[in-house]
């Protein structure tokens, strides 16, 4: 295992202490005598080939490295140890560690071409320093592609880091797109919160910060698949929509020019629909896939009666609630109902009448209905009266089914009142709306 994982460093370590190193040192005491390097280098810069097959072995390395790291208690506290207790290690990881090989031939290059830049044309030095180059240029052509590969996976290791290992993107599949800090909308208030974004070729990761563990700076909020995922625009300024189906997030940059930088990665990652210029149309669209994916919440405050009963909001006995299949903001008789939603991992989660009935499949009892009526021949506010009229008129909501067309319900919302056959007690509704219902029914009949 340690040889898998290490490969060929202690040949390429020997090559340094035993060869190259001692060569410099010896030519940097008499330099005033002997001003030239070029010739060692030449003489030396084959072997440095032999980077080659640590380079490509290195994908093979990360995995045995994490592998072992889940596998063996043991090599997981000895790599931490050393890895804090070590001064020279610098508090960074082993992987990092791993990786300044992979980077020295380009190193070596750049400083070399630093060198001739630097070299008179005439000066004795040029010609051997030139095919120096040359050589050293040979061998890093054969790890380039290689190299790249490494700095995206060098990205990945520093993320690791930032989320404190929460998160497993060490995989040489994924790809770090964007990065950076944003505002995110409060679905309550509409407050903004400090939030991270992360942002992957198959995932977007939502962070919040996190202070008390030293090391881990933020937490994953949320996990959303680019597969199936959605920006817009809204009217307010740098404030754009994402959503996904696992959750729905309404953000903001923070200054105009962050905004263009993350509309232009979002967008050339993400679908996007010129044509939703409001949050209302993108909620719409995700419910044709109703519970499949996380709605677009509405803001709590643009709302003050129940989007199902209509009854008016109050802070002690009318609260808020939001359905978490639909978005809708409902009060708690109206989203009294719990249904497992496959964008959640098919946990049990809030959500109103309409929507329990739709992913049941199952109509609640009227007596716990409020005011549900789509599969109705005719639904609509009326108003009744008591026998003897001692309460006057009252409005309440009317409601025909389909499967019982000689039944009429009377809510009084969000309970039922009253549960009347259409064959008596029609003679107290008011004249004008009878007339309507009736004619409305006619036509539902044909």
């Amino acid at each position: 295992v340690v040889l898998g994982i290490f490969s060929n460093i202690c040949s390429i370590y020997c090559f340094h202490q035993q060869f190259l190193l001692p060569a410099l040192q010896k030519r940097m005491e008499e330099w005033d005598s002997n001003p030239r390097i070029g010739d060692i280098l030449q003489k030396l810069a084959p072997f440095l080939k032999m980077y080659g097959e640590y380079v490509k072995n290195f994908d093979r390395a990360m995995e045995l490295v994490n592998i072992w790291m889940e596998r063996s208690t043991q090599f997981k506290t000895i790599v931490q140890e050393i890895q804090v207790k070590e001064e020279r290690c610098g508090n960074l990881t082993l992987q990092h560690h791993m990786l300044e090989p992979v980077q020295r031939i380009p190193r070596y290059e750049l400083l070399l071409k630093d060198y001739l830049h630097r070299l008179p044309e005439d000066a004795p030095d040029y010609r051997d320093a030139q095919k120096s180059l040359e050589l050293i240029a040979t061998a890093a052509e054969h790890s380039n592609a290689a190299i790249r590969k490494m700095e995206r996976m060098r990205k990945l290791l520093k993320v690791y880091e930032l989320l404190g290992g929460e998160e497993d993107i060490v995989n040489p599949t994924n790809e770090l797109i964007k990065e950076g800090h944003i505002l995110k909308l409060s679905n309550k208030n509409g407050t903004t919160q400090d939030r991270y974004l992360i942002l992957f070729n198959d995932r977007l990761l939502y962070c919040v910060p996190k202070l008390r563990l030293i090391g881990q700076k933020y937490s994953v909020r949320a996990r959303i698949d680019v597969d199936g995922m959605e920006t817009s625009s809204v009217a307010v300024p740098r404030t754009f929509l994402v959503s996904g189906k696992q959750r729905s997030l309404e953000l903001q940059a923070r200054y105009k020019h962050l905004w263009r930088q993350k509309q232009t990665y979002l967008y050339r990652m993400i679908p996007c629909d010129q044509n939703l210029s409001h949050k209302i149309d993108l909620r719409l669209h995700s419910c044709v896939e109703l519970g499949k994916r996380a709605p677009t919440p509405i803001r709590e405050k643009e709302v003050t009666l129940c989007m199902k009963c209509q009854e008016p909001f109050n802070s002690i006995t009318k609260r808020r609630h939001h359905c978490k299949a639909c978005g809708h903001v409902v009060c708690g008789k109206c989203s009294e109902f719990r249904a497992r939603l496959s964008y959640d991992n098919n946990r049990t989660n809030r959500v109103c009448v309409d929507c329990y009935a739709t992913l049941v499949g199952v109509s609640p009892s009227p007596k716990q209905a409020s005011l549900a009526a789509e599969n109705s021949v005719i639904c609509s506010f009326l108003h009744h009266m008591e026998k003897g009229g001692g309460r006057g008129w009252q409005k309440a909501w009317f409601v025909i089914p389909e499967n019982e067309p000689l039944v009429l319900y009377i809510y009084g919302a969000p309970q039922v009142r009253y549960t009347w056959i259409l064959d008596s007690g029609l003679s107290y509704l008011k004249t004008t709306t009878l007339i309507h219902l009736m004619e409305q029914i006619q036509k539902s009949e044909g």
